[in-house]
């Protein structure tokens, strides 16, 4: 591809991006229109049933004849509450399509590909750091659309010796103030955050995403695993429901279930957690944000529920207390298309490995 054609690609998922707290279950998409070196006109899916990324491009365009539709993603082959962009791009004229990746809705996954190409469009797919990014950008629609479970980031703040508490447990924040802020926009664009009992009962968190900016227009789900139904009816999360929902994962008939239901947390009742991760996709959330302990990180990562893997890696030793990875097997990060990265937060050092690609 031209550096011209990896510019308006790098521009696609730029406006993609700002659909991030809004889109899912939906993709996020960025679509750019080209003529003659110039840009006439951009657009990004905002959420569900409004308009899709191309069309918002072409209604900016006005005219779209010969030009050159760069998107994040294919474009849609079917009928939803949207008609197929991949229709209204050959209606419009548009000579080339250069799209960043495939769409692997099985709706469309090749076919808005094939309906450019037979209606005389240029298509062309990008390979390489452009377009493994895109698929990393929608993680979360991808892992829905094919797994039919939400894509399960665990996420833990860690000390250099890999502690995520003091010994005896004492409470002690170990992330920086920059590393809670960046937690917090994590959580706005997550469609449920999730925890165990047993972090419930130590810290007695809200699980809410505050200080956002721009504020956060909705809450995520806060999902409590909890196999008994124990939640505390006077806990924070409880109090908090105006705030936002409330869920616990338990087993079938689990005894406080009457209980919480009486205060406004809803059941989910499941017999393993892949069950009720798949429950939570029929529900159409598309990313888990994992903030609970180790046990459960571990009981999910030995069931191959855990996808991404994001440690916040405070200057500090703790010298005892539980291990972040306690439980996990061992793996290599970052070999193949699994990607690594580090980069600083405050004076924290933000690691983030991929376990299985999407």
């Amino acid at each position: 591809m031209s550096p011209e054609d990896l510019r308006y690609l790098e521009r696609c998922l730029e406006l993609a991006e700002l659909g991030a707290r809004t889109t899912a279950p939906n993709p996020m998409v960025g679509c750019v229109l080209v003529r003659d070196g110039a840009v006439i006109g951009e657009g990004w899916h905002e959420r569900p049933g409004s308009p899709h990324a191309e069309m918002i491009a072409l209604a900016a365009a006005g005219d779209a004849s010969v030009a050159t539709a760069y998107a994040s993603l294919e474009p849609c082959a079917h009928h939803g509450r949207t008609p197929p962009c991949a229709d209204a791009l050959v209606a419009a004229g548009v000579a080339r399509v250069v799209i960043a990746s495939i769409d692997p809705d099985s709706r469309t996954n090749g076919q808005g590909i094939e309906r450019l190409r037979a209606g005389g469009v240029e298509v062309e797919l990008a390979t390489g750091d452009i377009e493994r990014r895109a698929r990393h950008q929608n993680a979360g629609f991808r892992t829905l659309v094919r797994l039919g479970r939400p894509h399960v980031t665990y996420k833990a703040a860690v000390s250099v010796d890999g502690r995520v508490a003091a010994p005896g447990g004492e409470p002690r924040w170990i992330s920086s103030p920059q590393s809670r802020a960046l937690v917090h926009e994590w959580r706005a664009r997550s469609g449920a955050v999730a925890i165990g009992i047993g972090t419930v009962l130590a810290d007695d968190p809200t699980l809410t995403a505050r200080d956002c900016v721009p504020p956060t227009e909705r809450q995520p789900l806060r999902v409590v695993f909890d196999r008994a139904a124990r939640l505390p009816v006077g806990s924070a999360l409880v109090r908090s429901l105006a705030e936002g929902p409330v869920a616990v994962v338990c087993r079938p008939s689990a005894p406080g279930i009457a209980a919480l239901a009486a205060a406004g947390v809803e059941a989910i009742e499941a017999s393993d957690d892949g069950q009720a991760l798949a429950e939570l996709g029929r529900r159409g959330v598309a990313k888990v944000l994992l903030e609970g302990g180790p046990t459960l990180a571990a009981a999910l990562q030995v069931e191959g529920l855990v996808d991404r893997l994001a440690l916040f890696v405070a200057p500090l030793v703790l010298g005892a207390g539980p291990n972040a990875l306690e439980g996990w097997p061992a793996m290599r990060l970052g070999e193949g298309e699994l990607e690594l990265s580090s980069r600083p937060v405050g004076p924290d050092t933000l690691l983030v490995a991929d376990v299985h690609e999407v």
